[in-house]
């Protein structure tokens, strides 16, 4: 990693980070109606982590919690949706600098970067880059992947703005904003 290495935080995150993906994915994940696409929070929490901790974590804290959650609850990781959580939560990720959530300041215009990021993130992820895989890797029928990529992808994008900007807005509220402290004299 060209002499960077993860913190021990960090690293401690993502081990966190990976276990509530996947207690939210199994307890607090409601069935759509389309086979194998639920309403899922653990997107909303995936978004919050990767903007405390960067895009590695995010990206590892999707990627291994996604495979953890279908290894336990499924019995075989579904690869393509695997690597578009990780590709999720790498891209949400990439907005951890310009966001800066310890500055404390949750305000409109990055709320607004916030959710343009990962309206992104989840566009390329699940309307574009899981049901290709679905197709290429698992001989899937194109209209089945789609129609199941296009609901999980407008859900996750909603359950992000919605519960990850909450989440973000509540955080940031508990950091201290530069310049908010004096010294008693």
């Amino acid at each position: 990693m060209g002499g960077k290495t993860l913190s021990i935080k960090t690293i401690v995150a993502i081990g966190i980070g990976a276990a509530v993906f996947v207690i939210l994915g199994r307890f607090a994940s409601i069935p759509t109606g389309v086979p194998n696409t639920n309403f899922d929070t653990s997107y909303g929490f995936l978004a919050l982590m990767a903007i405390i901790f960067g895009p590695v974590a995010g990206g590892l804290i999707g990627l291994i919690g996604h495979t953890l959650k279908d290894f336990i609850f499924y019995g075989t990781p579904w690869w393509s949706w695997v690597v578009v959580s990780g590709l999720v939560g790498f891209i949400i990720g990439l907005a951890s600098k310009k966001i800066n959530i310890e500055e404390g300041i949750f305000n409109a215009k990055k709320i607004i970067l916030f959710n343009v990021v990962q309206i992104i993130a989840q566009a390329i992820g699940w309307f574009a880059i899981a049901p290709t895989l679905d197709v290429l890797i698992y001989a899937e029928p194109v209209n089945k992947v789609y129609l199941q990529g296009a609901v999980a992808g407008g859900l996750n994008m909603v359950t992000v703005a919605v519960l990850g900007s909450l989440l973000l807005s509540i955080y940031a509220k508990t950091r201290s904003q530069s310049g908010s402290l004096t010294k008693d004299v």
